[in-house]
């Protein structure tokens, strides 16, 4: 990928987490982590839905994603197959998503506080 095509990705972000988790520490950084779920989350269901993440889209900056995409976003960290995201699968998709959260120092000290 030239230097061009990643200026203009839109996706493209910079990896704040490892910087969070050093100015919060691990326990207020996973307690963040359960804020950004429940701003997403359907209340109704305590899970995040296609409908709930669809309707928080502008909320995220995303409002230009279509519904594959949506879903698709979902599927990521969708580990037991039932549409939506608990908590736990939304917190290890951030995870995933922190290329500098996982390689780091910072890895065990959040797996302790889970």
């Amino acid at each position: 990928m030239s230097i061009m095509e990643v200026e203009d990705d839109p996706f493209d972000f910079e990896d704040y987490f490892p910087s969070m988790i050093e100015r919060l520490g691990s326990d207020r950084f996973i307690g963040e982590l359960c804020n950004g779920f429940c701003l997403l989350m359907d209340v109704s269901k305590g899970l995040i839905t296609f409908e709930s993440l669809k309707r928080n889209t502008f909320l995220l900056g995303l409002h230009e994603l279509g519904d594959d995409e949506i879903f698709c976003m979902l599927a990521e960290g969708d580990m037991d197959g039932d549409g939506a995201l608990n908590q736990m699968e939304f917190c290890f998709l951030m995870f995933r998503l922190s290329p500098g959260l996982m390689d780091g120092r910072h890895a065990l000290d959040l797996m302790i506080c889970m």
